[in-house]
């Protein structure tokens, strides 16, 4: 190939690169191009150079510059013409930046704190708020002061009535100041007249004097908004019903004829009636303690009421003598009067009252035999609020102050409560039921102590809020038939009522009543009696009807009949005697219990004549002892018969109703009362054990004697069979017995009726042992109705009867014949 030489021609008249022209000067090729090749080295170094700074990366907080990266100042901010910055920095308000290399952080101001918690933070994420210094710490400033929270910081001021005792007084910071109070008393008449100053911390008031007092009723003011005036003339009824005088130690009232304020000049004049001490015939006659302490009520109450200038009463001294003639009147026998009753209690309340009146507070606890007093005493120019409680063994009272206050507008400037409670009152009061209505078969019993409450207060008959009582069971009873009840002497002469009266609650020990009203209280159990049937009384009837007839007939069979009269024959004889009376008695006096007197004469009767039974059956014991026992001188003398038969069941009773007479006759029959029922149990148990006893010897030797060599084995045959009648006749009567004292506590129906088969036929048990059973008796019986039926063989019968009763007497001196059982 042909090697060509190519020829370029330039023309460098000009020469241009991209968007930049340079005209040259009119330039040979050779300096053109040299000129050319430096300008390209130039661009491209230039360019190098640009490219390698564009290549360097620096992290955050750092700018690149110069192959370098240097730190950038976020908190830098520019300031404007005064030299102050023109824009919020990046850490807002109240902080202030801090550089670091590649960043920085933000710190509250003194005075504020930051919203996220920590002592530094990087904005955006907090924000510095104020701290309000006064809510941190409350005594930040110290007593008596004030902190106001300000921006930054605090500022302390002293509170009203207190003065800055140094000039920091308002400073902002965390410096404390100490304030004093400011006197205002030594302000001259800051009072006004007729009052005195009292300076407090920060404050005053005033206080009127003695005789004075303010209008609105308080007790102290400030300013000049009231002024105290004469407490005469700004209450015209403060002393009630008396005249308000002002003295040199203040007002005092003068009480009008019948009222008093107890001696207590400064308080309000209330009533006070004397009349009920005047009186005490009611009460108990010729009793020289009661007519002496009735002297000296009546003459303390008059001086109370019409002395121009009245004395205190020994109130300590009346409460004695009061407990004790209370003492002595129920240690006596009961007062079986309603109208007595009503007396007493009267008596005893506003004597209570009365005394009260002059004990000192807080009041005081007494107890004697019979009475247990407690007393709550509260004195002082204000109406005492509030709920109180008085305790004793026999009853709790709750009630509230106000109750026993009273209208405050007849307040005689002392508050008293008291509760006396009665050891056995209750037996007087016991049986007074008419202002109750009672169900079918329904009676009463008190289960509780009488229990008297009085307070000072003067209206009584209606209170606003009631009082509970808590009265404790005499018998505890898980029957719910209980009701509280009051003693109203308004009602006949006096009886239990129980209006104004609710229980609340009933325990087997104690049941708690609810009263609008105060006067003596007590709880009654309302008893459900179970009606007799037709049957039991037709059984009655006709038992103890039938063994009346018995009975008579043993009477004259033992008494008429010579033949048969012995030792043993006399014992049946006033056995069957003491039976028919007692039988008698039992059908016409058992049940009439209108007349107290005569009930307690009935029951007494029956007791004796059921004991002298029941001793008459021991003196056959023992006389069956001696014939067994003894070989001579076997007979009891009559006299001495008599008088175990018949002067041991008269000295029982009499103890008895000279130890108790109230426990003859009962509501129901005219018996012995259940707590009293062992002066007849007692004696017929020790009756029982001894015949018992006996027995049980003659047994032993009627066994020897059997035993022996040559027994006469007529005589102990005889003798045997007395034994086993006598004991049968003492197994009869201590049964009916056993069943009569589960019939007068609590009667069932198997009980009733065995004790009404035992007793109604015992007579005629009697009749078939002594007489039927004896062979010598009915030999007598046969003799008497031949004689009645048979007049034409009357020679033989008399010669026959004749024959027989000479060989029976010959054959026994001591015996009745021979029985049959």
């Amino acid at each position: 190939m042909r090697k060509e030489k190519l020829i370029y021609t330039l023309d460098w008249s000009s020469l241009s690169f991209g968007c930049f022209f340079f005209p040259l000067p009119y330039l040979d090729g050779v300096s053109l191009f040299t000129m050319a090749s430096r300008w390209l080295l130039m661009i491209l170094a230039l360019y190098i150079s640009l490219m390698m700074d564009l290549s360097i990366t620096c992290p955050s907080g750092f700018n690149a510059k110069k192959n370098k990266c240097i730190d950038v100042n976020e908190c830098k901010v520019e300031d404007d013409d005064e030299g102050k910055p023109s824009v919020v920095g990046i850490c807002g308000k109240d902080a202030t930046c801090h550089n670091t290399n590649g960043s920085f952080y933000c710190q509250c101001e003194d005075g504020f704190m930051s919203t996220t918690g920590n002592f530094s933070f990087s904005g955006p994420h907090g924000e510095c708020k104020d701290i309000n210094e006064c809510v941190q710490d409350k005594d930040i400033c110290g007593p008596n002061t004030e902190c106001q929270n300000a921006i930054p910081y605090y500022s302390c001021i002293c509170v009203s009535g207190f003065i800055s005792m140094t000039e920091a007084e308002g400073v902002r910071g965390s410096q404390k100041i100490t304030c004093k109070d400011i006197d205002e008393c030594q302000r001259e008449d800051v009072c006004g007249p007729n009052a005195t100053c009292v300076n407090t911390a920060g404050s005053y008031h005033c206080v009127c004097n003695i005789g004075f007092g303010l209008k609105s009723g308080r007790f102290n003011f400030s300013g000049s908004q009231e002024q105290c005036e004469d407490v005469c003339s700004i209450d015209k009824t403060i002393c009630g019903n008396g005249t308000c005088h002002r003295g040199a130690d203040g007002q005092y009232c003068a009480c009008h004829a019948g009222f008093t304020n107890y001696g207590n000049k400064g308080c309000r004049c209330t009533a006070l009636s004397c009349d009920v001490f005047k009186d005490m015939n009611h009460l108990q006659e010729n009793l020289p303690a009661a007519h002496n302490l009735m002297m000296q009520l009546e003459k303390g109450c008059l001086n109370l009421t019409e002395s121009e200038d009245p004395k205190e009463l020994d109130g300590e001294d009346i409460l004695m003598r009061l407990l004790s003639l209370i003492d002595e009147l129920l240690s006596g026998a009961a007062f079986n009067d309603n109208r007595k009753v009503s007396t007493f209690l009267n008596l005893v309340e506003n004597a209570l009252k009365l005394a009260a009146a002059f004990i000192k507070p807080p009041g005081t606890t007494r107890s004697s035999t019979y009475t247990e007093l407690e007393l709550l005493v509260k004195k002082g120019a204000d109406l005492p609020k509030g709920a109180v409680t008085l305790s004793s063994k026999q009853a709790k009272l709750d009630l509230q102050l106000e109750t026993a206050a009273g209208d405050p507008s007849y307040y005689p400037g002392f508050t008293t409560v008291c509760m006396l409670g009665y050891a056995n009152l209750e037996r007087s009061a016991n049986g007074f039921f008419d202002g109750l209505k009672p169900r079918a078969n329904q009676r009463f019993e008190l289960n509780s102590k009488i229990v008297t409450v009085a307070v000072s207060n003067g209206n009584t008959s209606h209170l606003e809020e009631p009082v509970k009582l808590t009265l404790y069971h005499l018998k505890k009873t898980n029957e719910v038939n209980h009701a509280c009840v009051f003693w109203d002497a308004s009602e006949g002469g006096g009886s239990w009522s129980t209006r104004g009266c609710q229980m609340i609650e009933s325990k087997p020990d104690h049941t708690v009543c609810s009263c609008n009203h105060l006067s003596s209280f007590a709880v009654l159990m309302a008893l459900y009696d179970i009606e007799d049937s037709f049957e039991l009384q037709l059984i009655t009837w006709l038992g103890l009807s039938l063994s009346l007839v018995c009975l008579f007939i043993c009477i004259l069979t033992f008494s008429l009949i010579q033949s048969i009269k012995s030792p043993r024959t006399t014992i049946h004889l006033h056995l069957c005697i003491n039976l028919f009376i007692a039988f008698i008695i039992f059908l016409a006096g058992l049940s009439r219990t209108e007349n107290r007197v005569g009930c307690a004469v009935v029951a007494g009767l029956l007791h004796f004549f059921f004991l002298a039974a029941f001793c008459w059956m021991c003196l056959e014991g023992i006389q069956l002892f001696r014939m067994v026992v003894l070989v001579f001188n076997t007979n009891f003398k009559t006299l001495y018969m008599l008088a175990g038969g018949y002067g041991v069941p008269a000295v029982v009773v009499a103890i008895s109703a000279l130890t108790n007479a109230e426990g003859y006759g009962t509501e129901r029959y005219c018996w012995l009362h259940l707590e009293f029922i062992w002066s007849f149990f007692g004696p017929v148990c020790v009756i029982i054990t001894v015949n018992v006893f006996f027995f049980l010897i003659t047994v032993w030797k009627l066994a020897e004697k059997f035993s022996s060599l040559n027994p006469d084995r007529d005589n102990l045959h005889k003798m045997r069979v007395f034994t086993i009648t006598a004991v049968a006749q003492l197994t009869l009567l201590g049964t009916m017995w056993i069943f009569g004292c589960f019939q007068f506590n609590k009667g069932t129906i198997v009980t009733s009726y065995l004790f009404v088969v035992c007793g109604s036929f015992q007579g005629v048990m009697l009749f078939v042992m002594h007489c039927l059973f004896s062979k010598q008796v009915r030999d007598e019986y046969a003799n008497i109705l031949s004689r009645l039926w048979a007049p034409r063989v009357k020679s033989y019968s008399n010669i026959s009867n004749s024959h027989t009763s000479k060989a029976h007497a010959s054959k026994s001196t001591q015996d009745t014949g021979e029985s049959r059982i």
